[in-house]
């Protein structure tokens, strides 16, 4: 039976876990922002969206959700289950590159081995675009992007790690290089 005002075990952690996301790091050119989750795939989730602006204009942008099963997820191997997506134009040599796949999937492995999240059951998929325009939209550049979709299962409660190299990926998919370790960047203005 649960009293009244007290949070229930689940809830609890759920809370926690959310709050430890605060603690991820990440450049002052990626605006993060809380919509709507998906209500279906746990009892709990969050979605933030990002976007990777520099000098004025958008380079990556993308969908990171923390999803939470108290009694866990047999597909997942665990609790908490995180689904990303990101979004990034690319330059349109390496389209057709076959290489280029395991260079931008390894932004991810790497971006996760660096921040130290701790994590099993990686899954995803790269894909690379190319959109062109003919008749009236005949004069539109042509488009090619990456887009790089995955999932895996936090061991930890403890998520700033996992934020952290997502937002890592979105860097080096928009061609900034990562900060050095130990180097804090200032937010424009100060």
């Amino acid at each position: 039976m649960m009293i009244v005002g007290k949070m229930t075990e689940a809830e609890d952690f759920w809370t926690s876990a959310v709050k430890s996301l605060h603690g991820a790091t990440k450049r002052a050119e990626i605006t993060l922002q809380e919509v709507a989750a998906p209500n279906r795939l746990a009892p709990f989730a969050l979605a933030l969206t990002a976007e990777l602006n520099f000098a004025e204009q958008e380079l990556a942008g993308g969908k990171f959700v923390l999803l939470y099963d108290p009694d866990g997820q047999l597909a997942w191997g665990g609790e908490l289950r995180v689904v990303t997506f990101m979004n990034a134009a690319i330059e349109p040599d390496v389209v057709t590159d076959q290489m280029f796949d395991e260079v931008a999937w390894s932004w991810l492995t790497e971006s996760l081995a660096i921040s130290s999240a701790e994590y099993t059951n990686l899954s995803g998929t790269i894909t690379r675009t190319v959109s062109r325009s003919f008749a009236e939209l005949s004069d539109r550049v042509q488009e090619t992007n990456l887009e790089v979709r995955a999932s895996w299962t936090a061991q930890s409660a403890h998520l700033a790690p996992q934020l952290t190299a997502w937002c890592s990926l979105l860097e080096q998919a928009a061609g900034l290089e990562p900060l050095p370790e130990g180097v804090t960047q200032l937010k424009r203005g100060q």
